[in-house]
């Protein structure tokens, strides 16, 4: 029951701050710790505690949750002096939100595994607003029975969970949806571009185009961003950066070419150089700008 599994939660950003309260809301006691305090506080609100180190949080915990930027990150805070690894209880079921390496998630397992560990790679999808709303797919990796042991934490924050294979898998299928999603906003604004440039009005267009089989959830979410040029981050497009580095090295490594897939990296690697990589994604939409001389850089 909730009320007898306690919740560390390391990493409490964007994404990690919703879906700790969430966890906090459904009955677990739940404590957070992120390298700024200030962080904390959504959690505190809703009866929360606030940790002041990975020792403090971890110490007690049943289940440990991570959601930070990058490999190197979950690798510190997992294997690093004075991470989960050295403080956390024996059994305790580590899962890791974050997206990172399908590789690294494996050799971290592994590690996991010898220390009396369990480890679950779940990165998620849906972005800020899924977060929020406890409605993200969550795509996990590991076991069959570590899957289940964490069914009612993974149905406190998202609507679509599926177990996908061993670890390493949940990081493989979330590097798939990056690949699918950066895709789309590249359309998106390069439509959003070409409508504009021939006068049509936008927005009547977004609506027969969601009706269609252009219809999207990132049309969906993302046509308010570029039509009003508000970029405010609910996925930064330094993370979709990273992420789609982690789709080319991971497609290298299997041996296959991904021709959309590669130049839409290009494209996200050039907006980061540009300075946009604060931006939410659908910042692309500047670049489509820039490439065509429409740029008006006070957006």
């Amino acid at each position: 029951m909730p009320e007898k599994t306690t919740i560390a939660f390391i990493g409490l950003g964007i994404m990690g701050s919703p879906m700790a309260v969430h966890l906090a809301r459904a009955g677990y006691p739940v404590i957070g710790y992120n390298r700024s305090p200030d962080k904390t506080r959504e959690l505190v609100a809703v009866g929360g505690q606030a940790a002041t180190s990975i020792a403090e949080a971890v110490r007690d915990a049943e289940v440990v949750c991570v959601m930070v930027p990058d490999s190197p990150d979950v690798t510190a805070v997992l294997a690093g002096p004075g991470g989960v690894f050295d403080n956390a209880k024996p059994g305790t079921l580590i899962i890791d939100f974050s997206s990172i390496r399908p590789d690294v998630t494996v050799v971290l397992a592994q590690q996991a595994a010898q220390r009396g560990f369990h480890l679950l790679d779940a990165p998620v999808s849906g972005g800020e607003a899924g977060a929020m709303q406890a409605s993200l797919s969550i795509m996990v990796g590991g076991t069959a029975a570590d899957f289940d042991a964490a069914k009612p934490v993974f149905e406190s924050v998202g609507k679509t969970v599926v177990h996908v294979g061993p670890n390493g898998s949940g990081q493989t299928v979330k590097a798939a949806n990056q690949l699918i999603v950066a895709t789309n906003i590249q359309a998106l604004a390069e439509a959003v571009v070409f409508l504009e440039a021939n006068g049509v009005d936008t927005e009547a267009a977004m609506r027969v185009l969601g009706g269609g089989l252009a219809g999207s959830k990132v049309l969906e979410q993302k046509q308010g961003n570029m039509l009003n040029r508000s970029f405010a981050p609910g996925f930064r497009i330094a993370l979709h950066d990273k992420d789609m580095g982690i789709v080319t090295a991971a497609a290298n490594a299997a041996g296959v070419i991904l021709p959309v897939g590669s130049l839409v990296a290009r494209l996200m690697a050039a907006a980061v150089d540009a300075g946009d990589g604060g931006l939410d994604h659908s910042g692309l939409l500047r670049g489509v700008e820039r490439l065509s001389g429409r740029s008006d850089e006070e957006n």
